[in-house]
C-alpha cells in the first residue's frame, strides 16, 4: 500500500460541518499553512463565509477568515463526498440527544454514508463532535462492515474531542491538551500528525477514554453549577441570602469553592449528560442535576409572582438571550424557557440582547415602564453601571430586579430598584 503522505489530494484537511466548532478549527488549520476544504450543507452559511463574513461571533476569527481567503487556503463545498478529496477528514457535526435519553448520531451516520464510496486506503477520519462512549468504535466498525477496511492499518479513525470554551477558540486551540483516542495501531499517530499543527500538548489514549473525558468535562461543569442553583432555591425556602451563604462557605476555607448561581445551560451542558445517562450505573443521578438547572426559570417566575402578584398584562423586561456572557450563542439557552414561562403567565415580555442574531428590542424600549427586569445573561455590557442607570431611570419606580448573576452587586436574587437607587445616591 502506498504511504498516505505520498498521496495527492485537493486539500490537506477537510472539515465537515462549519458551525461554532468546525469553522474556527478550519480557520486555525489554514492559519498554520494547511489547505482546507470546509463542507456544510447550509448554503446561507457557505455564502457568508465565501463573502468573508463570520456567521457567528468568535473573537479573532474575522481576521483569520480574511487571511485564509487572501492566501487561497480555504475552499468551500456543500457536498460531503467532496471531503474525501482531502487526506484527513474532521467531522464536526451536531450530536443531539433524543428526548428518551439516547444519542442521535444520524448526522454522523449520514456523513459516513456520503463519504463511504469515495474513501480509500490512507484516509484519516477524526470525530471532533461530542459522542457517547463507543461511538468511535461504531464508526470504525461501520467502515469495516461496508468497505472491509482494516482500521488502524488501511484507514484511520480517531476521536479528538473539542473542549474549547466559546469565545476562547484562538487562544485555547494552542494551550488545552489535545486528547486523541485512536482505533488500532496507527490511528492515534495519524491524528497526532494532523493536530501537531497546533502548539497544544498531545495526549494519546483509547477512543472510549477520550469520549468519556469530553462527556465528563461537561458533566462536571453542569454539576458544579447545579449546586449553587439548588442552594439558591434552599435559601429562598429558609429566607436566607444565597450570596451571603456562598461567601460563608468559601471565605478562607481550603475546601470551599462553591460557584455563583445563574441560568446554567447551553447546547453542550444541557445534552451531554444524556450520553452517560444512556448506560448509567446510577440512573437518575445526572437527570437530577439537569432538573435542578432546568428548574431555575420556574423558580424565578414563581419568585416574581410571590413578590408582585399575577403577571397578566404587566411588562417584564428580559435582558439577555445568549446562554453565556459575551457570546451570541443562544442555542439551548434557558432565557427562551424563561420567556415562555412568563408568557404563560400572560406577562407582556420585552427582550433585549446586544449580541445575538435574533432581533430584539433596543434596551430603552425594553426597559420603558417595566415592572420587572430579569438579568437573564450576564453580558459585560448588560452588567455595566450604565445599564443599572437605565433601569432606574426607565423602569417602573417600584420595579423588581431579578438578578441571579448578581450583575450589579446587589447581592439579592430579587431586589427592589428603589433600594438600589437609594444605595447609588448614598454612594455618590
Amino acid at each position: 500500500m502506498q504511504p498516505p503522505q505520498k498521496q495527492t489530494h485537493a486539500a490537506d484537511v477537510a472539515v465537515v460541518g462549519l458551525g461554532r466548532i468546525g469553522l474556527p478549527l478550519a480557520l486555525c488549520f489554514a492559519d498554520r499553512g494547511l489547505h482546507v476544504l470546509g463542507v456544510d450543507i447550509d448554503r446561507e452559511r457557505l455564502g457568508a463565509i465565501a463573502e468573508g463574513r463570520m456567521p457567528f461571533r468568535e473573537p479573532g476569527t474575522e481576521p483569520a477568515l480574511e487571511r485564509a481567503r487572501s492566501a487561497g487556503r480555504l475552499a468551500l463545498s456543500e457536498r460531503v463526498s467532496d471531503a474525501a478529496g482531502a487526506r484527513d477528514i474532521v467531522i464536526t457535526l451536531g450530536t443531539p440527544s433524543f428526548s428518551h435519553i439516547e444519542i442521535d448520531i444520524s448526522q454522523i451516520r449520514s456523513a459516513l454514508d456520503d463519504l463511504m464510496p469515495a474513501l480509500s486506503p490512507g484516509h484519516l477520519l477524526v470525530l471532533r463532535s461530542t459522542v457517547a462512549p463507543g461511538t468511535t468504535d461504531f464508526v470504525a466498525g461501520y467502515l469495516r462492515k461496508h468497505r472491509g477496511f482494516a482500521v488502524g492499518e488501511e484507514i484511520f479513525v480517531a476521536h479528538v474531542p473539542e473542549r474549547i470554551a466559546a469565545g476562547r477558540f484562538l487562544e485555547e486551540i494552542d494551550t488545552l491538551p489535545c486528547i486523541i483516542g485512536g482505533v488500532g495501531g496507527g490511528s492515534g499517530e495519524r491524528a497526532a500528525a494532523l493536530f501537531d499543527a497546533f502548539a497544544a500538548p498531545i495526549v494519546q489514549t483509547t477512543p472510549v477514554q477520550a469520549e468519556l473525558a469530553k462527556i465528563w468535562t461537561n458533566i462536571l461543569r453542569y454539576t458544579h453549577f447545579a449546586l449553587p442553583n439548588l442552594l439558591m432555591m434552599d435559601c429562598e425556602r429558609y429566607d436566607a441570602n444565597v450570596f451571603e451563604v456562598i461567601d460563608l462557605v468559601n471565605r478562607d476555607y481550603p475546601r470551599g469553592g462553591i460557584a455563583q448561581p445563574g441560568l446554567t445551560a447551553g447546547t453542550c451542558l444541557r445534552k451531554d449528560f444524556a450520553f452517560s445517562e444512556e448506560r448509567s450505573s446510577a440512573p437518575g443521578m445526572l437527570l437530577a442535576v439537569s432538573r435542578v438547572n432546568e428548574s431555575v426559570p420556574r423558580f424565578l417566575v414563581e419568585g416574581i409572582i410571590e413578590r408582585r402578584g399575577p403577571l397578566a398584562e404587566r411588562k417584564v423586561a428580559v435582558l439577555g438571550l445568549a446562554f453565556k456572557a459575551d457570546t451570541d450563542d443562544e442555542r439551548d439557552s434557558l432565557s427562551h424557557k424563561l420567556i415562555r414561562l412568563l408568557e404563560r403567565e400572560l406577562a407582556d415580555v420585552a427582550v433585549h440582547d446586544p449580541l445575538v442574531s435574533t432581533p430584539t428590542a433596543p434596551l430603552a424600549d425594553a426597559l420603558n415602564g417595566a415592572e420587572v427586569v430579569v438579568m437573564a445573561t450576564n453580558h459585560s455590557s448588560l452588567s455595566s453601571p450604565d445599564t443599572l442607570e437605565a433601569i432606574i431611570e426607565r423602569a417602573s419606580p417600584d420595579c423588581l430586579l431579578v438578578d441571579p448573576w448578581d450583575c450589579f452587586g446587589a447581592r439579592e436574587i430579587f431586589a427592589d430598584v428603589r433600594r438600589l437607587a437609594a444605595l447609588r445616591s448614598s454612594a455618590a
